[in-house]
Formats: C-alpha cells, sequence, structure tokens
C-alpha cells in the first residue's frame, strides 16, 4: 500500500512524537550534575533537545510531547522558553510532561518504555494513529516523514531507524540483524560477534533509539511488558526483543531518511554520550567540511534565541592579538588579546589577554583568565579560569584536579576550579 502525498500527510497530522528526556546520561560525569543531558549546550548555541524537535518541525510533525524527570528545569525553561511558537488552535503543540509517579507503585521512570507507559492517559486523550519515539539526547538530521512512509508502505506494526557501523565497532551498540527485505529477525545487546548487514559483510545495523509503532499496537505492548517480572521496562533491550518473530518488525535504514547537503557526505548520527564523543562532536565543527552541516537554509536548527551582540576580537600588538583560527565563536564573546585554535566557543565566553585556548570546547558564560593555557579540553559552563593556570599539558597533574577521560580530554567544572 503506497501512501500518497494526502494520506501521508493526514498520517503526519495523526502522529505523536515522545522525545525521551528523562535520564541523566551518567557518562558524560560532571557536565549532568545541574542538568539532564538533552539540556546540554552543543555547537556553540544549541542544546542538544534541539536536533529531534528542530527534525520533528522541518517533518511536518506537530503533536511532540517531551517526558522529562532528571534535573529538568534548565531543560523546561529552555522548551517553554524557544519552543513554544506551535497553533494550539491547530491541535499542534511541544508540551513538557514531568515525571508525576502515575503508576500504583508511585514508581519513577524505570526505563524508556515505562516513561511511555506512565503517560498512556495522557496519549489515549490525543489519540494519535502513530508513536515516534525518539531520543532527547542524539545529535542527527533525519526526516521522519520518510521513514513514517515506509512505515505504512510496509504494514509494519513497529520500525526502528537503524544506522550503519563498521563491524569491528558494532560491539559497543545495540545491534540488529535483518534478512533480505530489512525484517528485524534478531536483536543483539552489545554483541561479541555482531550480524553483518545482508550484502555488507564489513558493516552492521545499529538502533538508533528511533522507533514509529501503531498506537494499538504499542499499547499493548507497554501493557504486557509492565505485567512482565523482571522486566527493566526499556525498549531496545527488553519490549522490541521480545517482539521478534510475533510481529511485523522492521528496520529503517538512517541513510534513506537522514538530511544532508550532498549524497557524498556521511550519514549523520552522533550519540554524544560520553565525554571523548561529545568533545570529538563539538570539535569536529571547526573543520573546513563538517560531517553535521549547520548552514543549511533548508534544515536549519531552532532554538531559543537570546539576544546577544555580535562576537568581538581586540587587540593587535605584538605582545597580545586577539585570534581565533580554525574554530567556531558564539554570539557575546570576547576574544580580548588571546589566542584560539581549533575550538568552539559558546555564547558569552570571554578570553582574557595573553591566554591560549587550543582543540577545547568552552560552553557559555566562562572566562579564561590572562596567561592561561588549555589544550583539549571541555570546560564547563559558568566555570572561571583562574590567571596562568595550566590545562591539558601535565595528564597526571590534570587527573588528580578534574576528571581525564580515556582519550586525554579534560572536563573543567566551576566546583573542580573552587577545590584548588
Amino acid at each position: 500500500m503506497n501512501a500518497s502525498p494526502y494520506d501521508l500527510n493526514t498520517s503526519l497530522k495523526n502522529t505523536l512524537a515522545l522525545v525521551l528526556a528523562g535520564g541523566r546520561g551518567s557518562r558524560l560525569m560532571d557536565l549532568t550534575d545541574s542538568l539532564a543531558k538533552p539540556a546540554i549546550p552543543f555547537a556553540g548555541k544549541f542544546r542538544i533537545i534541539d536536533f529531534p524537535l528542530s527534525n520533528c518541525i522541518h517533518s511536518g510533525i506537530r503533536k511532540v510531547a517531551v517526558p522529562t524527570q532528571y534535573r529538568s528545569h534548565q531543560l523546561i525553561q529552555h522548551v517553554q522558553r524557544g519552543w513554544g511558537f506551535l497553533k494550539s488552535e491547530l491541535q499542534e503543540f511541544i508540551e513538557i510532561w514531568p515525571a508525576q509517579q502515575q503508576t500504583a507503585d508511585e514508581s519513577w521512570y524505570r526505563g524508556t518504555a515505562d516513561a511511555v507507559y506512565q503517560n498512556l492517559d495522557f496519549i489515549r486523550a490525543i489519540a494519535p494513529t502513530y508513536i515516534l519515539v525518539l531520543a532527547g539526547d542524539h545529535v542527527y538530521k533525519q526526516d521522519y516523514s520518510l521513514m513514517l512512509a515506509q512505515h505504512i508502505e510496509r504494514r509494519a506494526e513497529a520500525t526502528v531507524g537503524c544506522v550503519e557501523v563498521p563491524l569491528d565497532r558494532a560491539s559497543g551498540f545495540g545491534v540488529v540483524k535483518v534478512d533480505e527485505h530489512d525484517q528485524i529477525v534478531e536483536f543483539m545487546e552489545k554483541p561479541v560477534h555482531p550480524a553483518p548487514i545482508p550484502g555488507k559483510p564489513d558493516l552492521a545495523f545499529a538502533s538508533m533509539g528511533i522507533y514509529i509503532f501503531n498506537t494499538d499496537f504499542l499499547f499493548a505492548q507497554l501493557i504486557r511488558d509492565a505485567g512482565t517480572q523482571g522486566s527493566s521496562r526499556d525498549f531496545g533491550k527488553d519490549m522490541l526483543p521480545n517482539l521478534v518473530g510475533r510481529s511485523s518488525l522492521f528496520a529503517h535504514r538512517f541513510a534513506d531518511s537522514c538530511v544532508r547537503s550532498a549524497e557524498e557526505i556521511e550519514p549523520y548520527w552522533r550519540d554524544v554520550g560520553t565525554v571523548d564523543a561529545y568533545w570529538e562532536a563539538n570539535i569536529d565543527l571547526t573543520s573546513v567540511t563538517p560531517a553535521l552541516d549547520l548552514y543549511d537554509p533548508d534544515w536549519p536548527i531552532w532554538t531559543t534565541q537570546e539576544q546577544r551582540p555580535p562576537a568581538k576580537f581586540v587587540f593587535d600588538d605584538d605582545d597580545r592579538r586577539g585570534i581565533a583560527l580554525d574554530s567556531v565563536v558564539g554570539a557575546g564573546c570576547i576574544v580580548s588579546g588571546g589566542r584560539v585554535r581549533r575550538s568552539l566557543l559558546s555564547n558569552n565566553v570571554r578570553v582574557n589577554s595573553h591566554s591560549v585556548v587550543e582543540d577545547t570546547v568552552v560552553l557559555p558564560n566562562c572566562d579564561i583568565g590572562r596567561h592561561a593555557r588549555i589544550n583539549r579540553a571541555i570546560i564547563a559552563q559558568d566555570t572561571r579560569i583562574p590567571p596562568g593556570l595550566v590545562i591539558g599539558e601535565d595528564p597526571d597533574l590534570d587527573a588528580k584536579r578534574f576528571y581525564r577521560s580515556e582519550g586525554g580530554v579534560i572536563l573543567v567544572t566551576a566546583a573542580m576550579i573552587e577545590e584548588l
């Protein structure tokens, strides 16, 4: 059954997107001590949750709910201030659904499936035909309408978004095994021997945590899972593996719906859930042609637009010069006689005279003191680096004072600076 443009448009209007934003993201260490992972700043001016929300709007999905739980205050503020432009009279909305312990045992969300299960009453009131489940903590650009059209054409009950990863790296993911028609025949959680994609022996399908369900089918599976003893109440670990062989369950190839500027550019999807991955994804944006195109006028990423002055670079003396090379510099930044190379400065950062910042991600509202030297680091929001402090040159000293990742990235927070 092919979906005509009118049918697809109607289906999009009858689709509810659930952007799951309740998790802490503990692998980001101290970055998530005070806010949830989806609220972490990214790419200078955005927050991570802006990517799935922007994808929804561009894809024509205008019913969006954001279930929250851990450290959600900044996330709620951000969504309310930056994403309140839809028309409620047209039944369009982006709503925050805070965890309310709505089950009989009054528990918080135990897993991704439980976060949806606990909101079944709200979903029933909306009465969607399809439910799109998204993670609020991944960075990518995707046209969900193409994934929904394929779901409808296949007469699927559930569809799982999958990205191709090298077979030798697939053990770090949840891997989906498919047949020659992309029907899912097995789920494998971080397998030692991942299954290759048919016809592509060097690649495997990794689940992206993106799912489309027929609503009635999803309700039945959530209720069944809620009554299953020992379930961790998670889509990827419990519910979807149990559907293999018992339902119409398909994989959707991310390459078929990803948004990119040219065909030769890789389908970009990043789980920025570790310090190293977060640093690498931000630093990649300073390259000449990043894999993630933020300058595409046809698919802009939207966010809260606070009024800030333009970035400013001052002093051009022989002994101090305000410069930034191969770098991204956000609004409100002042590079005052310091040098910035291969780095990303978020909004409202000041780099003072004689300081050097290289291969570093600086989050909003930071101040880099005079004569400081910083290399290969992440400076957390609202951190003031004291004058003359050296970071990233002595691994042993860095590990004692700050957090040093396996990849050698130094994470520095305001609390760590206060303890020096």
